[in-house]
């Protein structure tokens, strides 16, 4: 085999590999915020529960929170959001189907992971 043809082959794989990489990296973003938006909503909901007058107490409770996590995080935490972020949980808490998303896609380990696209990519 050519050292030219080598290098494109060394080349093709690397691009291959870092395609695969960027690409979990997404999902794993993804499969992540969704599971943290998941557990912020389940927050809310039983902080909620715990109050004495349910409609004023969450409306005040999502009031101080948006105001105090849009001081710590900046934009993103505005009490509709946050009312989303609670809807969200509502929606899918007793649905199974988002946790098996959700642990299908969060890798248990980043050497677990990277072995596992490695192994996809080279197919050892």
């Amino acid at each position: 085999m050519s050292k030219s043809l080598q290098n494109k082959v060394l080349f093709s794989q690397v691009v291959a590999l870092l395609q695969n990489a960027r690409q979990q990296v997404l999902r794993t973003v993804n499969a992540t915020m969704t599971y943290t938006y998941f557990e912020i909503g389940r927050m809310i909901v039983e902080e909620e529960q715990n109050g004495k007058e349910r409609a004023e107490y969450g409306k005040q409770l999502l009031k101080g929170l948006s105001e105090d996590l849009t001081k710590e995080f900046g934009k993103g935490f505005s009490m509709r959001n946050l009312e989303q972020i609670r809807k969200f949980y509502k929606t899918y808490s007793n649905s199974s189907s988002l946790s098996t998303i959700l642990y299908n896609q969060i890798p248990q380990t980043v050497s677990a992971e990277f072995d596992r696209v490695y192994f996809k990519i080279f197919r050892f």
